[in-house]
């Protein structure tokens, strides 16, 4: 579908320019995905410092005050950047929505759950709206509650959502269906997956495990150690981790996560789970205690693609080569 105001990719000096980079300044077609316990302040400031949009993941506990503290960190690469939110969450812990708001964050994402009601009183505040879809009939009600722009998350992707439809004809459908801007998300992690989409007709990619790696998340050294060891099929999806923690997330909405050995032993039997209240002590000890045989690192199939410590800015950087991938198919002065 051509949009009327749809900017064509080109693949001119100046790099690939969409919808997502005019709309930000942004040098690369790029978001850094919100990953609530992953991307704090820190992460989100040098995405953005590095030429993609940096994004703060929210957890459901967080308190106003945590936001407000992270949103400055954000804001302190001079460069916009995101939040994102739960949007089951919000009704329990409301002062979140408030600390956005204040916040005044360039771009918020708020997903999973009645997001509806929260869209436009942040357009009314300036801030650009997206809203993570799963289906291409969540994608026509995002479009339909005004947001700015849908992210088409595949199933490939990490931490929370559906994992009905993969991220290629999940895309294609959507970009079929909606007239806003799309953004790609699911299993890319390199500037092969970032010209993929951006051919497709996506105005840029939503990565989340590609920065994984980085030196710049909250990760616990422990646990970016079996990021950075684990292979593409070692995620498994499912409700497991969520049943354990007593986590209220709508039941539709999954994890993949790094398959563990308190995986392997629940999956298949979350009603057991759910009434074992030792379990629930142990996976809340194994948090705090660091032991990831047990507690859960969200993390998508693009995993095996996250191989070494890398800075932020290398990941960003990766990521623009996309530009001479496209510059191979395009036309001569094109």
């Amino acid at each position: 579908m051509v949009r009327d105001w749809q900017r064509q990719a080109t693949c001119k000096e100046a790099g690939v320019r969409t919808w997502l980079t005019e709309r930000f300044g942004l040098t690369v077609p790029l978001v850094g995905a919100p990953m609530a316990g992953v991307g704090a302040g820190r992460l989100a400031a040098a995405v953005s410092a590095a030429g993609a949009l940096g994004v703060i993941g929210v957890s459901a506990a967080a308190p106003a005050s945590w936001i407000e503290a992270e949103a400055a960190v954000a804001a302190g690469s001079g460069r916009p950047y995101g939040i994102g939110l739960m949007a089951w969450a919000l009704p329990g812990n409301p002062a979140q929505f408030e600390a956005v708001l204040a916040a005044r964050p360039r771009l918020v994402s708020v997903s999973f759950g009645p997001y509806q009601r929260y869209v436009e009183e942040l357009r009314q505040a300036g801030i650009t709206v997206v809203t993570q879809a799963g289906t291409t009939d969540e994608a026509r009600a995002a479009e339909q509650a005004g947001v700015d722009a849908v992210v088409a998350r595949g199933a490939e992707a990490g931490g929370h959502g559906r994992a009905d439809v993969g991220t290629l004809p999940l895309l294609q459908s959507v970009l079929d269906v909606v007239r806003v801007p799309v953004l790609a998300a699911g299993g890319i992690a390199t500037a092969r997956g970032l010209a993929a989409v951006l051919a497709a007709g996506a105005e840029g990619a939503w990565a989340g495990t590609a920065f994984m790696g980085c030196a710049e998340t909250a990760l616990p050294e422990t646990a970016a150690a079996r990021v950075l060891a684990a292979a593409e099929t070692d995620t498994a999806y499912g409700r497991v981790f969520d049943v354990a923690q007593r986590l209220d997330w709508p039941a539709e909405y999954g994890g993949r996560a790094l398959r563990n050995t308190f995986f392997d032993r629940w999956a298949g039997h979350e009603e057991e789970l759910a009434a074992d209240e030792e379990a629930a002590a142990r996976i809340a000890a194994a948090r705090r205690d660091g032991d990831f045989d047990t507690a859960c690192i969200y993390a998508g199939q693009a995993v095996g693609m996250v191989r070494e410590r890398r800075t932020a800015a290398d990941v960003v950087a990766g990521f623009a080569e996309a530009d001479a991938l496209l510059r191979r198919f395009a036309r001569p002065g094109g």
